[in-house]
Formats: C-alpha cells, sequence, structure tokens
C-alpha cells in the first residue's frame, strides 16, 4: 500500500467505502498550546484549513505563529468518509493531508497565514511535495468564506509572479471550498512535539511571499 504511491485521484467508484464515525479516538486538547482541537471553540476565532505536503512538520508551522489559537492534522478534499492514515496513503479516498488553523482574527490576519502558506512549501510540485509523492501530497486552500477565496485567489496570483522570477514553473495549488475536515489519529497531533527528531522535510522554495503582496486586491 505505501509503495505505491498514487499520483491521479480516484473517482467515487473507485473510492473506499469509509465508514459512519471514526475509527479511532480523537484527542481534544492540543498538547503545545493547551486549547481545543475539536468544536466548539471560543466565540471570535475564526478557522482555515491548508493542505501542503506531510502534515507533521507543517502542522507546527502554523501552531507556531503568533495569534494562532490551536491547530490539528487531518484529512479533507476527498470522497471517503471519516478515513484512516492507512487508507489515505492508499490513494483510493482522495484525501489530502491537510492542517486546520484555529486563530483570533484580531492578532493575526488571514493574509498572514496565506503567507506561511506560500513560504512553506513548493505550490508548483503537483501531486508531490520532494521525496512525498502522491495525492495526499498536494496543494490546496480550502475557504470557509467568500473572502478567504478572494484573499486565496489574490495571494496565489502575487506569489506566482514571484515564483515565475525566481525560474519557478506553474501554481498547482487547488483553491477549493472547504468540505468536511476528519481528524488524523492521535499520534499524527502535534507530532513533532512528540518525536522531536521525527521526520519534517523542508520543500520551501525560498522565495518570500510577503502580506502586502496581495492584501491590496484582497477584499
Amino acid at each position: 500500500m505505501f509503495s505505491r504511491a498514487k499520483t491521479q485521484l480516484p473517482t467515487p467508484d473507485q473510492a473506499l467505502p469509509g465508514r459512519s464515525d471514526y475509527a479511532f479516538e480523537v484527542p481534544e486538547t492540543h498538547v503545545v498550546t493547551g486549547n481545543r482541537i475539536v468544536p466548539p471553540f471560543p466565540s471570535g476565532l475564526a478557522t482555515a484549513v491548508f493542505a501542503l505536503g506531510c502534515f507533521w512538520g507543517e502542522e507546527k508551522a502554523f501552531w507556531q505563529v503568533p495569534g494562532v489559537w490551536s491547530t490539528a492534522a487531518g484529512y479533507t478534499g476527498g470522497i471517503t468518509p471519516y478515513p484512516t492514515y492507512e487508507e489515505v496513503c492508499s490513494g483510493l479516498t482522495g484525501h489530502a493531508e491537510a492542517v486546520l488553523v484555529v486563530f483570533d482574527p484580531s492578532e493575526v490576519s488571514y493574509q498572514d497565514l496565506l503567507q506561511v502558506f506560500w513560504e512553506q512549501h513548493d505550490p508548483t510540485q503537483g501531486m508531490r511535495q520532494g521525496n512525498d509523492v502522491g495525492t495526499q501530497y498536494r496543494s490546496a486552500i480550502y475557504y470557509a468564506s467568500e473572502e478567504q477565496k478572494a484573499a486565496a485567489e489574490a495571494s496565489r496570483d502575487a506569489f506566482q509572479k514571484r515564483l515565475t522570477d525566481a525560474g519557478y514553473g506553474t501554481i498547482t495549488t487547488t483553491i477549493e471550498p472547504a468540505g468536511p475536515f476528519y481528524y488524523a489519529e492521535g499520534y499524527h497531533q502535534q507530532y513533532l512535539v512528540k518525536n522531536p527528531r521525527g521526520y519534517c522535510p523542508d520543500n520551501g522554495t525560498g522565495v518570500s511571499c510577503p502580506v502586502g503582496l496581495f492584501t491590496k486586491d484582497a477584499s
């Protein structure tokens, strides 16, 4: 299963059937912030969902941002309900490894989170990030509102210019409405705190994406 990396998204007929609830217990508390990673969240907080490769290192990148209340690793953008990690790795669920970011908009903007997203990975690689190959490692932004959609599109267009100037190809990141976010198994949550020497590839391009590039175009 793990040796046959899948680079084509499955059709509904090909997808695994899944289940009606989690096959494992989902932890409720972030081991770094001490805050909840599952709803309900306090009033005034907002959420964002990003897929940018292996979620172990990417979750850490977001929980370190001031104003981020909590984060969680999970699966989204696919077909199979309540998948397991092994099922996602098979390429037969359609899900991407993703990070749920719960943040305080009075302390950090969605545009700030977009900057972290673009700079933390290479969005031109399609169904892979570095040595991680498969549909689960694709780049995607899942927006929760029309405002988030507009900001994501503006940031993509602005960053594309920077990448082109640096010799990179076309951004393959998809920008899609947020659908169900399924939490990953407990051992994946805040993985790099529990495993300080764990796998944490750096696939960033080194190209900067300052917020000022695209905020003037976002509503």
